[in-house]
């Protein structure tokens, strides 16, 4: 199997015989304007957090040791097991100490993952494409009432549904046990196991008895789409706080891929593994860049 243009997130060496290889893409852009445009809008020696899709993660530690010869507190953030400065839309870093994030893409997308982890940190985005950079805002109220109105609907519900993502590498089937588990224990409700590859509301909606869905896809699924359906949709980890395996956290977790990630209820989950010697970096693995 060859993925193209893709990070490691799925380790090479558990296939069960089937050979992976990862071909690393780079988009070459304008170095130089990016750094230079740092420079004139920040001085030395401000904290920034460059961040991007693994597309231009080369790029983006080659312009922050660059900016550190220079003053500059700057660095690319890393959880686990995405490369330093790499996020997706549904993984990011918790940051400490760091004045602004710098995204070097042209979507929203994945910036608003670390914006989402992230609500007191100043966030701007640098499109590559047509050399601009802007200051990005995101309704962390807002996002948080609606997800938190979702739990409390189905804090109710009889009858809950889990979505087992069949979409390449979203689903997991020890995640969606535990779910069907911990609700069925805890609850005492019933639960009904539903396998797609695609959640759309006129697929739910056509299961009229159940009252409540956990998917197990993408937690931006949930947080960008959920109004769209006419039951609650939760995330693994909203389920959790339903069934009282965590509080509500203020700072919503975006750690659907991390190993050390807030609680079992995600796929890479590994306990105390702050404690275990670290593994290579992707960019040491079996790849083809």
């Amino acid at each position: 199997m060859v993925h193209y243009g893709h990070s490691c997130l799925v380790p090479v060496d558990q296939m069960d015989g089937l050979k992976m290889l990862y071909i690393f893409v780079d988009i070459r852009m304008d170095v130089l304007h990016l750094i230079e445009t740092v420079k004139h809008n920040w001085l030395p020696p401000t904290s920034l957090a460059f961040v991007s899709t693994i597309q231009f993660v080369s790029t983006i530690q080659a312009v922050v040791s660059d900016l550190k010869a220079d003053g500059y507190n700057a660095s690319t953030p890393q959880i686990r097991p995405l490369s330093p400065g790499e996020i997706l839309g549904c993984t990011s870093p918790k940051l400490t100490g760091v004045d602004a994030i710098i995204y070097v893409g042209d979507g929203r997308f994945h910036l608003e993952s670390i914006m989402i982890a992230n609500p007191e940190v100043k966030a701007y985005r640098y499109n590559p494409y047509d050399k601009t950079i802007t200051e990005e805002f995101y309704d962390h109220p807002k996002m948080a009432a609606v997800r938190r109105e979702a739990i409390h609907k189905a804090s109710t519900a009889g009858t809950f549904g889990v979505i087992l993502g069949t979409l390449g590498r979203q689903g997991n089937p020890v995640v969606m046990r535990r779910l069907q588990q911990q609700v069925t224990e805890k609850l005492n409700r019933s639960v009904v196991c539903v396998l797609l590859s695609e959640v759309f509301p006129s697929k739910l909606d056509l299961f009229a008895d159940v009252d409540a869905w956990v998917q197990t896809s993408c937690p931006r699924l949930s947080i960008d789409w959920g109004l769209a359906f006419s039951k609650p949709v939760l995330t693994p980890y909203e389920a959790s706080v339903v069934v009282g395996d965590v509080q509500w956290q203020e700072r919503y977790p975006m750690d659907f891929y991390a190993k050390e990630s807030l609680g079992p209820w995600t796929p890479n989950h590994k306990p105390n593994s702050a404690s275990k010697p670290p593994k290579k970096n992707c960019q040491d693995c079996q790849c083809v860049k």
